[in-house]
């Protein structure tokens, strides 16, 4: 499933979140979160760790919701102009992992 985010001004440090609840079964919860970045000018994915930047895009920090449902990732910075997929992968507690991902384009606003 692919997700788009709205655009974020390269100024901007903003909080994006994907919302597993609707694919956990009752009871269980998150307990490891990767997020991975791809630059769609270069195509390479690489893992986005906190504090890291790949072309120009920052995450500042990294989440998980108190209930085990939510994982967020705050982004900064970003290449006017350029378009990033990010990749929300997700392993629960039973070692049952998904992954997701997501578009979102820099633009000035």
């Amino acid at each position: 499933m692919a997700l788009n985010w709205p655009n974020k001004d390269p100024d901007e440090t903003l909080d994006y979140t994907v919302d597993w609840s609707r694919f956990l079964r009752p009871g269980t919860t998150i307990s490891q979160v990767l997020w991975f970045v791809n630059d769609l000018t270069t195509g390479v994915k690489t893992a986005f760790n906190v504090g890291a930047t790949v072309s120009g895009l920052s995450t500042t920090a990294q989440t998980i919701s108190t209930d085990g449902t939510k994982a967020t990732i705050f982004l900064a910075a970003g290449t006017n102009g350029r378009r990033y997929q990010l990749f929300c992968n997700m392993t629960d507690n039973r070692a049952v992992s998904a992954e997701r991902r997501i578009t979102i384009g820099i633009r000035n606003q």
